[in-house]
């Protein structure tokens, strides 16, 4: 059995035009949306850089960097399924994981459940 390892992530994105934001793989209707290369979904990029560091495989910038048009726009969940693979490539496996979303807006409690 592989050793128990531990990430943190984060990520912060500023708001900007748009009429929803992306948390947690769901679409939030809003007045506004977040200035990002991809989709700019905190809540799965912060699980991304927490899963990256736990096994020492560096960050999200790292695998899909701004700068790679291929990931311009890019479903962020697209993002954890390739960094999955990568964890179980490195011969672990995701335990149990907790996001903390701090924000006033948009509300998050009636979305959690379908994140």
């Amino acid at each position: 059995m592989a050793a128990i390892r531990i990430g943190q992530g984060l990520d912060v994105h500023v708001f900007g035009a748009g009429d929803h934001v992306m948390l947690g793989g769901v679409r939030i209707a809003h007045t506004q949306g977040v200035v990002a290369h991809s989709d700019g979904d905190v809540v799965v990029h912060a699980l991304c850089d927490a899963l990256l560091g736990a096994v020492a495989l560096g960050d999200i910038g790292r695998h899909f960097p701004p700068s790679d048009a291929r990931w311009r726009g890019a479903d962020s969940r697209e993002f954890l399924r390739k960094v999955a693979a990568m964890v179980r490539q490195a011969g672990y496996a995701l335990g149990n994981a907790d996001v903390t979303v701090i924000c006033e807006q948009p509300k998050i409690a009636p979305h959690a459940a379908a994140m």
